[in-house]
């Protein structure tokens, strides 16, 4: 078998694991069932996991299951004790350490201030317009790339699997950020109609085998702004970017998807510090 050919096997496997977690997050996810789904020996293949996607496959487990839950709080109204049930704790008073930890707050303060019923003016008790906008000439970017089609929050899994694909391969660089491409309105097309792309910077020279896609991003003129916070709170940094500011700027639309930049990775930083750069197209 061809070097390529097993590097290809691994990956495989490796990202059925990572299909298997995400699908069954409400499953007891111990290592040797974890092992079972690799087909891979269980004294060794979570040290493989962890070389391939950045950290072990408990850590997914925990943060998937955290982000799980930052959501339901926020958009539904399941009692904490049942999302704390859900995610793994024993205990509310636990769940609330473990998720104050990551989020900044605990989980009933975290509802309060990130309820939707909130004005989408505010966020975290500051006006939204205190976003800098910056309006920026981008230059064409050479990306590989991994499709995804569904819910946008769920495109996790798949920059997960691209990351390990590119770290295995040698094709991350100092300059290989991530980058995330959205094709359409979440508040107008149905959920599992969403097309986006995960994707990375790349030098232009770079071989890229399948399942990779190599996809060059058309330059042009982008409104930018950075977010901080989790994921899942992004919705109404868009809205007021796509509303309140776009129609006060003086600018168009372009045809162009918007992009998301993401400045440093949720493998090692927590939610609430995680940073994003929101692009928006505008025609010249």
């Amino acid at each position: 078998m061809t070097s390529s050919a097993t590097r290809q096997g691994y990956e495989d496997r490796l990202n059925r694991v990572l299909d298997y977690i995400y699908d069954h997050l409400d499953d007891a996810l111990d290592l040797a069932r974890l092992a079972d789904v690799a087909a891979m020996s269980p004294y060794h293949w979570h040290r493989v996991y962890q070389s391939f996607h950045g950290e072990s496959a408990a850590d997914t487990v925990r943060r998937l299951r955290l982000q799980r839950a930052a959501y339901e709080l926020t958009q539904t109204a399941k009692p904490i004790d049942d999302i704390a049930k859900r995610a793994g704790y024993g205990s509310t008073a636990a769940f609330n350490r473990a998720f104050a930890a990551p989020f900044g707050m605990p989980p009933g303060r975290y509802r309060k201030e990130r309820s939707p019923l909130i004005p989408i003016t505010k966020q975290k008790g500051r006006d939204l317009a205190m976003y800098d906008v910056k309006i920026e000439q981008m230059p064409a970017l050479t990306l590989a790339a991994l499709s995804h089609s569904g819910p946008y929050l769920e495109i996790g899994r798949v920059f997960q699997s691209l990351f390990g694909i590119l770290a295995s391969r040698g094709i991350l660089g100092p300059n290989s950020h991530m980058i995330g491409l959205y094709y359409d309105d979440p508040e107008s097309v149905p959920a599992e109609k969403l097309r986006s792309k995960a994707a990375a910077i790349v030098d232009e020279s770079a071989s890229l085998e399948a399942p990779l896609e190599r996809f060059v991003h058309e330059p042009g003129q982008f409104a930018t702004i950075v977010h901080k916070g989790p994921y899942s709170e992004l919705m109404p940094a868009y809205r007021w970017l796509f509303g309140e500011w776009l129609m006060s700027s003086g600018h168009e639309l372009d045809n162009r998807p918007s992009l998301e930049e993401y400045l440093n990775s949720p493998m090692d930083t927590q939610p609430a510090e995680l940073l994003t750069k929101i692009c928006m197209p505008l025609k010249a």
